[in-house]
This record gives C-alpha cells, structure tokens and sequence, in this order.
C-alpha cells in the first residue's frame, strides 16, 4: 500500500511525459489541435502530480528530477515543434532557431526550479514564467488559431478574440521570443499553492476561479487562450507597479532628507 502512494504521483508524472510526446506526434503528422489538447491535458497531469504527492507525504527528490524532465519534453520540445510547424517552418532557419530557443530557455528555468526547490524555502510566488504557462498560451494560442475561418468545427467563440487571430499569428515570432525570456527572467508569478480558502483574499481568488471555469465551459478555445494571457500579463503588471514604486521612491528620498537638512540648519528649530 505504501509503495503504491509513492508510485501514483510517478505515474501522473509518466503521464505527462506521455501526453507531450502524444503532442510531438500530432503535430508531426499536421493535426495541431489535438497536439494542442496533449499539451494541456500534461498541464492538468503536471497540477496534479505534485498536489498528490504532498496530499500523501510521498514528495521526494526522484519525484523532483522525473517531473522536471518530463517537463522539458511537455512544455518545452511539444510546444516548440507545434508552433514551428504552424507558424515558423516558414521562415526558415530563424523559425528553428526560435523554437530552439523557447527549449532552452524551458530546461533553464526547470534547472533553476530544481536548485530553489532543494533549499526547502517556501515561496509564494514562482520566479519567472512558469514552463506549464509558456506551453499552455502557444497550445491555446493554436486551439483559437484553428477555429479561424473554420466552420467545420462547432465550437462557441467569442468575436473579439477572434478577430484578433490573424494579428496574433503575425506576432508568434516576437510571442515565442517574449515567453522564452520571460520564463529565464527575475519577474515574478502568482503561486496558488499557498492558497488558504479560509481567507477572505483567497475567497476572492477562488471566486473568481470559478467564474473563469465557467467561462472556459462555454467559450473553451478562446477562454483558456485569454486566462493563459492574463497571467502572462499579471508578472509583468506587478513588475510595471514595483517599477513604479522604487521609482517614486528614489524621487521622494532627496526631498526627505532636504528637509531634514534645513530643520536642523534652522536655529528655531528646537524651540
């Protein structure tokens, strides 16, 4: 029984890895959409591998070590070649050399998780883009991108999104570039494994969880592609406000200790 706890995260784990190689083969044999739903579906295997394995005290360093690499397939080479055969093979030499890169840039930033995560130091937050997230808003991205102009699929989409498409396939290049040093990056991302859900701030969150599970049921494609994009987009706002505040910061510091100087320069200052 006990052996059978520590194996069950390993197999979620080998699932993973299973999907993304699930990916590389679609996508190789041009049906992007179902290499796309592998990606996602390593995604809900890569939340739950580790969830289960701290739910049954069966954390352990092999269980570190396997997941990271099944990771660097899922979300770094499955993605990288979906998105060279949709969108790169085009271009070239520069097409391959950016998907290699957005690879690199994945077994960097799982190599670092690996260092920080020996240390024991819990964190609230993940430093750099997480790998899953990078893989998740290409897949969505491609989710969306194959329903463009494509009645054969009955799906429910929601026209703004939509009408985007054509510009966000333009900028797949600079997206890919983006993600990749974004994932290598110092910027800082929301770690819902501290989630507390007796507290009123985490009621908020799930809440609003909730309503974007609801979304993702009517609109699946487009809403999973937005969700993938605002968490993108959530690091980078934060970056933008800490910006803002040192900023501020350094400005007002002078003035403070202006006046200082001048109170104590001003003989009835002490009166």
């Amino acid at each position: 029984m006990k052996r059978g706890i520590y194996l069950f995260p390993s197999i979620l784990t080998l699932s993973n890895l299973a999907a993304g190689m699930v990916s590389v083969l679609f996508a190789s044999n041009g049906h992007y959409t179902s290499a796309s739903w592998a990606i996602l579906v390593g995604i809900v295997m890569d939340m739950m591998d580790g969830r289960v394995a701290r739910w049954a005290g069966a954390t352990s360093q092999f269980g570190l070590e396997l997941d990271s690499l099944c990771d660097a397939v899922t979300f770094g080479v499955a993605p990288a070649g979906l998105m060279y055969q949709v969108a790169l093979s085009s271009m070239g030499r520069s097409g391959a050399a950016i998907s290699i890169f957005f690879v690199m840039a994945g077994v960097l930033r799982l190599a670092r998780f690996n260092l920080k995560a020996q240390t024991g130091e819990p964190s609230t937050h993940f430093t750099g883009l997480p790998v899953p997230a990078a893989a998740g808003i290409l897949a969505s991205f491609v989710l969306s991108y194959e329903l463009f102009g494509n009645d054969t699929i009955p799906a429910r989409t929601i026209p703004a999104v939509m009408h985007r498409m054509p510009t966000f396939y333009r900028f797949v290049p600079v997206m890919m570039m983006l993600l990749s040093v974004l994932m290598v990056s110092q910027v800082q991302y929301g770690n819902f494994k501290q989630l507390k859900l007796g507290s009123p701030k985490s009621i908020q969150t799930l809440v609003v969880l909730v309503g974007g599970l609801l979304l993702v049921f009517i609109y699946p494609q487009n809403m999973i592609f937005v969700i993938f994009c605002l968490y993108v987009l959530s690091g980078l706002s934060r970056l933008a406000v800490r910006f803002y505040y040192a900023q501020r910061a350094k400005r007002m510091a002078p003035q403070k200790w202006g006046r200082r100087s001048t109170d104590v320069g001003d003989p009835g200052a002490s009166h």
